[in-house]
């Protein structure tokens, strides 16, 4: 008979980081409240989340690496806006943002999420901060609690 692991969405007891962009605010507070709400509700005190703010989201992928390089994270969860302009810095900005992150999870056995609004205009964005589509920064700390739960189930 196979063997089926789950997580759930239990985080009594799990130590949450937050890596938070601070370019396009507006947004990522949003997603923040999102987030947090999230966590509380499934049991994490607020004394057991850390939130790390970084200047914009290019800058998020190595704090999520430092902070789970740290020993003191279950997960990280990793929020931000990336708003389309005129110039094709939002393809590399998204990319890259994309790429570490996963890239830090992959080299620190700790999970870090994608809470990352990549959006072609602002009210794309706030749709997917809360309002029409929901809200990425609650998807993103729901998908760190399940996978912080994985991740200790299969060890």
């Amino acid at each position: 008979m196979s063997k089926v692991f789950e997580g759930n969405l239990n985080g009594e007891g799990l130590k949450i980081g937050i890596a938070i962009a601070r370019f396009n605010e507006f947004i990522s507070l949003r997603l923040l409240e999102g987030a947090m709400d999230c966590l509380r509700r499934h049991g994490v005190a607020d004394d057991d989340i850390s939130v790390v703010w970084v200047p914009g989201a290019f800058d998020i992928p190595p704090v999520a690496k430092r902070m789970g390089d740290s020993g003191k994270f279950d997960a990280v969860v990793c929020l931000g806006a990336i708003i389309r302009g005129a110039t094709p810095h939002f393809d590399y900005v998204a990319a890259e943002a994309a790429k570490g992150i996963a890239l830090a999870a992959m080299q620190t056995g700790v999970p870090a999420t994608f809470g990352v609004v990549t959006a072609d205009s602002l009210d794309q964005a706030i749709e997917r901060a809360g309002s029409k589509s929901g809200n990425r920064g609650w998807d993103a700390a729901r998908s760190a609690l399940e996978l912080a739960d994985l991740y200790s189930r299969i060890d």
